[in-house]
């Protein structure tokens, strides 16, 4: 089991560009400024300060990551082999092609390895560009053989040090959004600061260096801060298409690099959606939104071999849905508040069938069943019938996919975050269901805007978009604790935004009849500053103290096992194991594998299903056929799931498994009345009794504290 353990040490004020602001140039009585140029100086100015203050912030952010790295890891001090086991469970998967692509003969030999693989899944030819997302991996491994790099730096340093720098990527679009959206660099200051001091809740790269959704997120970052630009008003022409532009690329690259991106931009369009049927957006804008979803995704479609999951996504059938139906709905936003609401619930019926029967039809069409195991999982998970299906219950059964852990909430109010979010959010939206009902309702008298204008701010397009975003994504994430990193860091945008904003304490001070244009301006800039300062002071020392804690990597028994492997057996060995083990092994030994974490492939989850057999109460015959079935040479059992006791009783693998098969949970505790005792003891106990039924079969080859190996007899 891999551990960390203690280190042995031998001895102002300023305005985005293109953001109108209501006093400019204007003296306190009423007299314009001459010093128009001066105005303009001054815009220069700040964005240049601005600008440079993002940058560094998102520099200082990777730094820290990084060196938080180093620390816990000793990475620069560690063999290459404990390094590699560092990269866990699929991240050390999806390392491996990476390494291969580095270590083929020529950049052609590599693709062409990985194009016709044949050691990832054994008896068995995949596609991996087909279907992982590693296009980064090869991008990054070609870019590394190319620059004149390889005598200074060591291939996996390339690889953390361009994932690092990601994260600068990510703070400075965060930092860019929260700017755009209040008009003051102070907003996106404030934002930068509340992702670093909740670094446990919006990040996790330092320790799952490779994962898809850190090449991914800070893509989807740069998007959002896109979006939000392009929803602003009176954009020039010019400009509305080189942001169409940076939304399409960095729509693109977030679909890539993240298997998951259908199901986040799903999200997405169902925002846009939500807002334009409540005339929140411009329509136009919404279609080419629309659109350039679509397009990004067939694009990554047609790179990953025309990946069948890609064409039956939910996404692309939804907004083909919702521009089928807008066309055969043409006079949607007409009409009094009943009328508009009847033609709105037609028309989300209408899309709603429409997107089911578009699914379905392609799925049929394309016999795809790929991702019915999340549909499974997502209707045992909201209380929609149990199940006894072994992948969803291995989903239901894992932390990161339960519900959003209450004290995640206690540690974003110690920041201030969650105290301001909340506030934020109330506000926000108070001001979009009276904008929403004002729409709807078609009201356009004079008495009554007037009216609103006294107790309600003008929510723009940009802040009904972020507001949608969050609220949808904060459902996301309270829902499945895997998800909350997009919810938190967007948190830090949408609060920050509010404390800085114009329209916030301008509607506040209006409510409690203290408002002035100056005392608006203090507050605006006064308690972000105050809030900065409270962050400083409170968690400053801590950082530092992080930054100066010394640990180093620990695992020798896996150490030892992947050293036996690389010395013991022939390079064509085939593996069975676990999922997260055997990523391992393929990483730091290259032998073939008979499964692997990447678990979106219906073929793989059931030969999954049948190697955790050896968990089972399986006879040894069943066993050993069901091995051999799959080519294995030899099968590594874990200690750590064969008596495993993270789980409670209904949720460790060996009860999952049971419940599978039919047998009886091990244990106190109750079981479904049709569960029967199986017929034999459990495969991975038993085998370690040395009978002649198991010896057979299988001979122990390794054995160390946590793995014992087997080597399967060859009988003809």
């Amino acid at each position: 089991m891999t551990t960390i353990r203690q280190r042995r040490v031998e001895k102002g004020t300023e305005a985005a560009e293109d953001r109108p602001s209501e006093e400019k140039n204007v003296k306190p009585d009423g007299k314009i400024l001459s010093g128009h140029a001066g105005g303009k100086l001054w815009n220069i100015l700040s964005i240049t300060v601005g600008g440079i203050v993002a940058i560094s912030l998102g520099l200082l952010t990777s730094v820290y990551v990084a060196t938080l790295h180093e620390n816990d890891l000793w990475f620069s001090n560690i063999k290459e082999v404990e390094r590699e086991i560092s990269f866990r469970t699929e991240c050390g998967l999806y390392y491996s092609y990476y390494k291969q692509m580095i270590q083929a003969a020529s950049i052609q030999q590599g693709l062409h390895g990985l194009v016709y693989d044949n050691k990832t899944e054994s008896v068995r030819t995949i596609n991996i560009l087909e279907r992982m997302n590693v296009y980064q991996e090869v991008f990054l491994s070609i870019l590394y053989r190319i620059l004149p790099i390889q005598q200074y730096l060591e291939p996996v340093y390339f690889y953390i040090y361009t994932l690092f720098g990601l994260q600068a990527v990510y703070v400075i679009a965060l930092y860019v959004t929260s700017w755009l959206l209040s008009g003051t660099w102070l907003s996106g200051l404030l934002a930068a600061c509340w992702y670093i001091t909740n670094r446990i809740d919006t990040t996790r790269v330092e320790f799952t260096i490779p994962l898809r959704e850190n090449w991914a997120l800070p893509f989807f970052a740069v998007q959002i801060a896109a979006i939000t630009y392009l929803l602003r008003t009176h954009l020039q022409p010019v400009r509305e298409r080189w942001t169409l532009m940076a939304v399409f690329i960095a729509t693109f690259l977030f679909s890539l690099t993240w298997q998951f991106n259908q199901f986040m931009m799903l999200i997405q369009a169902l925002a846009l959606f939500i807002l334009d049927c409540l005339d929140m957006l411009p329509t136009a804008k919404v279609t080419w939104l629309y659109i350039i979803q679509i397009s990004g995704l067939l694009l990554v479609c047609v790179l990953q071999f025309f990946n069948s999951m890609i064409l039956g996504s939910l996404l692309i059938s939804f907004n083909a849905s919702v521009l089928i139906a807008r066309t055969i709905q043409k006079n949607l936003k007409k009409g009094g508040l009943l009328n508009r609401l009847g033609k709105l619930i037609l028309h989300v019926l209408l899309v709603l069938c429409l997107t089911l029967l578009i699914n379905k039809f392609i799925k049929k069409i394309l016999n795809l069943e790929s991702d019915e195991h999340i549909f499974k999982f997502l209707k045992a998970k909201f209380g929609f019938g149990a199940t006894r299906d072994f992948d969803a219950n291995l989903y239901l059964c894992e932390e990161a996919f339960g519900l959003l852990p209450l004290n995640t909430f206690s540690r974003l109010s110690d920041t201030l975050l969650f105290y301001v979010y909340v506030f934020v959010l109330s506000l926000m939206t108070v001001a979009a269901v009276i904008v929403a009902f004002r729409n709807l309702s078609g009201s356009n008298q004079v008495q009554f805007m007037e009216k609103m204008e006294e107790c309600t701010i003008t929510l723009k397009p940009d802040a009904a978009y972020n507001l949608m975003h969050t609220v949808l994504f904060g459902c996301l994430a309270l829902s499945t604790m895997r998800m909350k990193y997009l919810w938190t860091s967007h948190m830090c945008v949408f609060a920050s935004f509010g404390l800085c904003s114009t329209e916030v304490w301008k509607l506040i001070l209006k409510c409690i009849h203290l408002y002035t244009s100056q005392r608006m301006h203090v507050i605006k800039y006064s308690i972000p500053i105050i809030t900065l300062l409270y962050i400083s002071y409170k968690f400053w020392p801590g950082i530092m103290d992080e930054l100066s804690e010394l640990r180093e990597f620990y695992d020798p028994d896996t150490v030892e096992l992947m050293n036996w492997i690389k010395s013991n057996t022939p390079n064509t060995a085939v593996f069975a194991g676990s999922m997260q083990l055997l990523a391992g092994v393929k990483l730091c030994t290259g032998r073939t594998l008979t499964n692997h974490p990447h678990y979106e492939d219906k073929n793989l989850r059931e030969r999954t299903k049948q190697i955790y057999q050896i968990y089972a109460k399986r006879s040894p015959e069943d066993v050993y056929r069901i091995l051999r079935s799959f080519g294995t040479d030899y099968v590594i059992l874990e200690d750590s799931i064969c008596y495993e006791r993270r789980h409670s009783r209904g949720c460790r693998l060996r009860d999952l498994l049971d419940v599978a098969n039919g047998h009886i949970m091990d244990g106190l505790g109750e079981n479904e009345p049709d569960l029967k005792p199986s017929l034999y003891p459990r495969f991975c106990e038993e085998i370690k009794k040395n009978l002649p039924s198991y010896t057979i079969h299988f001979t122990r080859v390794f054995q160390n504290k946590t793995f014992h190996v087997y080597k399967l007899a060859k009988h003809k």
